[in-house]
């Protein structure tokens, strides 16, 4: 009797291995060694040096051009961790040669170019998986079970929260840093869009939006403190189908910056999600505070797993269609409200900006599922977008 063969170590490309790539390498290499992938190749304008290559990795191939590297390896996955706008494009151009992926969030920059590559990657018959690692979090199921017990009574609504810093320097370490367009291509680089996307796609989960149909009308106030075009200081409200708001407040412009979060209120209790952390703290009328902290599947493996074993992907492009509606709001959106400066002060020697009162306006937006205006932001000034959520 024939012994049951190993399953092949499926073959990656990464287009993108510097910045956040680095995490995608050390992935590849975590994977690599329990033998579910190996690095093929490695698609950058500027080939890695020896020592941009975690050791294990081997000496695998290096092209700027990802179609010519995909031929040349035969690799059967791409992950794709490039700059927004290219996006689109990478996705068609590896799906055409039959190549599934793993591409980063936001998918798209806008809602026009998303639908291009979610049609283009269903068209050719590949697997798709979106970058939201919050979404494989453990804790996203458990805590809707225990939406589903009545273990807070009926949900009215879900907060996020991202109190978060980011330097000056981190709008100059790309000519797309920052951006709402660059070179009359979108980019849409703002808080809610890009560094604390996740909020945004983890409220929406929770809510049980997450396809366009889900959403009904969408209140962006985009607001920025740094020297960009882009929004650093952002809030949005959505409503969903069956009524239910979704508030998400973000800055990068935090006194002293916590950890995200988003919070299910209920009309007996609330349950609180540390995304980052899968960390969950249950609390309800007649209990004691209740936390617990999960596990999470990572979305590469995820996504291999689906290849070799057919299993359901968790972040197909379906899952994501809610959160573009945002991204197409917050687009169509007049340009941020720049903040005067008497609205920000210098902070870590100069080295980037705070926004006095930032970190409780997020925190009670979150809480009250308010948005920045109706908290007393002199600053605020909302957008409402009901058509742009059209389904039609």
């Amino acid at each position: 009797m024939t012994p049951p063969t190993e399953p092949q170590a499926l073959p990656v490309v990464l287009a993108g291995a510097r910045g956040h790539g680095r995490w995608h390498l050390d992935n590849i290499r975590r994977l690599q060694d329990r033998g579910i992938v190996r690095l093929a190749g490695v698609c950058e304008l500027t080939p890695l040096a020896p020592d941009e290559i975690p050791e294990g990795l081997g000496v695998p191939a290096q092209s700027a051009d990802l179609g010519a590297l995909l031929d040349a390896t035969g690799a059967q996955i791409a992950v794709l961790c490039t700059p927004i706008p290219t996006h689109t494009d990478l996705a068609l151009t590896a799906a055409a040669r039959g190549a599934h992926l793993l591409l980063e969030k936001p998918p798209a920059p806008s809602w026009a170019e998303f639908r291009r590559m979610a049609d283009g990657v269903a068209t050719a018959g590949v697997g798709c998986q979106i970058g939201f690692q919050s979404l494989g979090s453990h804790a996203l199921p458990a805590i809707r079970e225990l939406l589903g017990d009545g273990a807070i009574g009926e949900v009215t609504g879900v907060g996020g929260a991202g109190a978060w810093a980011r330097p000056e320097s981190y709008y100059r370490r790309a000519p797309w840093a920052g951006r709402r367009r660059l070179n009359g291509v979108d980019v849409i680089d703002g808080a809610l869009t890009n560094p604390l996307a996740h909020a945004v796609a983890t409220a929406l989960a929770l809510a049980g939006a997450t396809r366009a149909q889900d959403v009904t009308a969408i209140e962006t106030e985009l607001a920025h403190a740094n020297a960009i075009e882009s929004d650093d200081t952002s809030c949005v409200r959505i409503t969903t189908a069956d009524g239910l708001p979704v508030v998400v407040a973000a800055t990068l412009c935090a006194k002293d910056p916590d950890e995200p979060y988003v919070v299910v209120h209920g009309s007996r209790g609330r349950i609180t999600l540390w995304y980052k952390r899968d960390r969950v703290l249950l609390q309800r009328a007649g209990h004691g505070p209740e936390e617990r902290e999960y596990g999470r599947t990572d979305l590469l493996e995820n996504l291999a797993a689906h290849l070799t074993d057919g299993g359901d992907l968790l972040v197909p492009p379906a899952a994501t269609e809610a959160f573009m509606r945002v991204v197409e709001a917050i687009r169509v959106a007049p340009d941020p409200v720049r903040l005067p400066g008497t609205a920000w002060h210098p902070a870590d020697g100069g080295a980037r900006r705070v926004v006095p009162g930032i970190d409780g306006l997020v925190a009670a937006a979150a809480d009250g599922l308010a948005l920045y205006s109706e908290l007393g932001a002199p600053w605020a000034a909302t957008t409402v977008h009901p058509e742009e959520v059209s389904t039609r």
